[in-house]
């Protein structure tokens, strides 16, 4: 008889990017953009930023422990998906599909007609995941500045 892996009991949840787990996983997505990225082409919200009026933050966690977190900013026409990250341990358990659908919901309770983001050919677990959930590429939007790394995706809400 062999025991089977338990599988996470996730809660994605509005939370505090500056309460500790988030803010820990924050600290860790945008150390890793520093590293894969130059400066110019790294469009992450800092932490003051992702408590502005206009940005819903979600945190997926399994009991205390924070899994990821996701981000929602509320543009007048449309919603822009932001600082989704999901810790090393975590990945491959849902954890980001999980966030994304909370994303999604909101975005659809506030009425945005279509859902975009800008993530990079390079982060290709991102892009797998974006596809699989019906985004398609689009061109630049926004206040983003054209460069050789970003991809812009966008989903239809409608």
């Amino acid at each position: 008889h062999r025991s089977r892996p338990i599988g996470l009991m996730l809660i994605v949840e509005p939370a505090d990017p500056t309460a500790p787990g988030p803010r820990a996983l924050l600290e860790e997505s945008h150390a890793l953009m520093r590293t894969l990225f130059p400066p110019e082409d790294n469009y992450f919200l800092d932490l003051e930023e992702l408590r502005a009026p206009g940005i819903r933050f979600f945190a997926a966690r399994d009991g205390d422990r924070i899994m990821g977190t996701g981000a929602l900013a509320l543009k007048p026409d449309y919603a822009e998906v932001k600082s989704m990250f999901t810790a090393p341990r975590a990945r491959g358990k849902g954890v980001a599909a999980a966030l994304l659908r909370a994303l999604e919901d909101e975005a659809r309770k506030a009425e945005r007609p279509v859902l975009r983001l800008e993530t990079a050919e390079a982060l290709e677990a991102a892009m797998r995941l974006y596809e699989r959930h019906g985004f398609t590429r689009r061109g630049i939007f926004g206040d983003y500045r054209p460069n050789t790394t970003s991809v812009f995706m966008e989903k239809p809400l409608t």
